[in-house]
């Protein structure tokens, strides 16, 4: 409910119901969130991921950012060291998951992995420039919200959706592309030999033969007699001596593989060098865009650019 509630107080302001008795709040206050004000809480970028965070517990008001972009401009605050410490933490965390996920492959297999950087890759001048245009979008979010102009902040998060999708599938075709290129210099297992046909059955030994004979004869016999089930049974037994087994190995399983070779699929991972996730390049163009679109890999695309700026 906390969520769903703070998720409401952004998108239409705290006092949507009429109910909320405004504050005078500052800034500088110690219930404001200074990360938000400086432009990213991480608190609103992993929601509903495996990195939630829950919501902010401080208050994100734009109207008090714009507050504190005036101060700054003054040389009055900045807590743009702070918002750096916080999400250069997050990205040392996500740099060693991906360290111990390297190291649990092979050399060979943890080199093949990092061959491909996903964000050289991925950018080229159309993506870039949908980059650009999504930032603008944002900014034209923040600047409706700030305005109270409800309607055209909900049009222009759907156009910056939109874009996004884009933009992932745009980047998902360059992945793919890389992907198929490298996908043809990977080594091929190699299969196991086909099963051998069968030996012929060996000619019984003389003993063999000679108890083959007698049921043969039996079988002769009971049958002159009239005796018809009883012969039966003696040919059935003769025949049975007759395919009598030879010792023979087991034919190799087809299915079972070679530790090299079980190395050898372990290679076609390749690990996303923005967000720490693995990829395939067997994955499918919707998996890759799946990918790029997901909340975790853009929330730490946006920690990353930010850092960045503030460096």
């Amino acid at each position: 409910m906390d969520a769903m509630r703070k998720q409401l107080d952004v998108l239409m302001g705290a006092n949507r119901n009429g109910d909320v008795r405004e504050v005078n709040r500052k800034y500088y206050d110690r219930d404001v969130c200074r990360l938000y004000l400086v432009g990213l809480c991480p608190h609103e970028l992993f929601q509903l991921t495996k990195m939630d965070m829950g919501p902010c517990p401080k208050v994100h008001s734009l109207q008090l950012r714009k507050e504190y972009e005036e101060s700054r401009a003054k040389g009055v605050d900045n807590y743009e060291v702070e918002l750096e410490n916080v999400i250069d933490k997050l990205i040392v965390e996500c740099d060693k998951k991906i360290g111990r996920a390297l190291k649990r492959l092979e050399d060979d297999d943890a080199k093949a992995a990092i061959a491909i950087s996903v964000t050289e890759v991925t950018q080229n001048a159309e993506v870039i420039e949908m980059s650009k245009l999504i930032k603008e979008k944002l900014k034209e979010v923040d600047k409706h919200d700030l305005e109270g102009k409800t309607d055209f902040k909900i049009q222009a998060m759907e156009e910056v959706e939109k874009l996004r999708t884009e933009r992932a599938e745009k980047q998902s075709a360059l992945l793919l592309e890389a992907f198929n290129k490298d996908r043809a210099s990977l080594p091929q297992p190699m299969l196991p030999p086909p099963p051998l046909a069968p030996m012929p059955l060996p000619t019984p030994d003389p003993r063999t033969q000679e108890m083959i004979n007698e049921k043969l004869k039996k079988a002769e016999d009971l049958g002159e007699q009239g005796m018809v089930d009883e012969a039966q049974k003696a040919l059935e037994e003769a025949e049975a001596l007759k395919k009598l087994p030879a010792r023979q190995e087991p034919a190799a399983d087809s299915s079972k593989y070679t530790a090299a070779d079980v190395r050898i699929t372990d290679q076609k991972l390749r690990v996303c060098d923005i967000c720490g996730a693995f990829l395939s390049v067997y994955d499918s163009d919707r998996r890759l865009a799946d990918h790029f679109g997901g909340k975790l890999h853009l929330g730490y695309m946006q920690i990353r650019e930010k850092l960045t700026e503030l460096q």
